[in-house]
């Protein structure tokens, strides 16, 4: 792997239904399939994309749920984290947005690509709760406060988290 991160954008979407619990996905290391952790619904823009259309594209690749564009709130949170993915670092800027649907629409894992297929094991529903005493990571890590502070709506702040460094992927070197 390269010392150097690859730089990439990406769009997340966090998922609250009516009872407040967001969804998530959970994967594994390629390298090492014990370390397991969740994460939000997201990833990398494509050429000419803009965050807003690339989080609702990932929405529906990743949960099946349509998700309009004009739907989602915000962004509500920007970060920059640094982590492995697909045998090189990655240093990724991402926007969140938020997105309220009922946890009775369908979910689907169709459009899962072969990539995610080879790492994602999980599509779940979660409580804060359940956010706050996982036994595996979540990312970002303090997803459980942030759920908490929008779950009664946003108030219009993008909250910006500092560099987060996954340094357990990092440590494979």
């Amino acid at each position: 792997m390269s010392p150097r991160p690859r730089e990439r954008h990406a769009a997340r979407v966090l998922i609250l239904d009516e009872l407040d619990r967001i969804l998530l996905v959970k994967g594994h290391d390629a390298d090492r399939p014990e370390r397991q952790w969740w994460f939000t619904i997201g990833g990398g823009l494509e050429p000419g994309e803009t965050s807003r259309t690339a989080a609702a594209r990932e929405a529906c690749e990743e949960t099946g749920l349509n998700i309009h564009p004009s739907a989602l709130i915000g962004p509500v949170l920007q970060r920059s984290a640094i982590f492995d993915f697909d045998a090189e670092h990655v240093l990724q800027h991402e926007e969140f947005y938020l997105a309220r649907i009922h946890s009775s629409a369908a979910l689907s894992r169709a459009g899962w690509t072969e990539l995610e297929k080879s790492f994602v094991d999980d599509l779940r529903w979660l409580t804060i709760d359940e956010l706050d005493h996982a036994e595996i990571e979540v990312f970002p890590r303090e997803l459980a406060r942030l759920v908490a502070n929008l779950k009664n709506g946003w108030d219009g702040t993008l909250i910006t988290l500092g560099l987060e460094v996954d340094q357990a992927s990092l440590a494979q070197d």
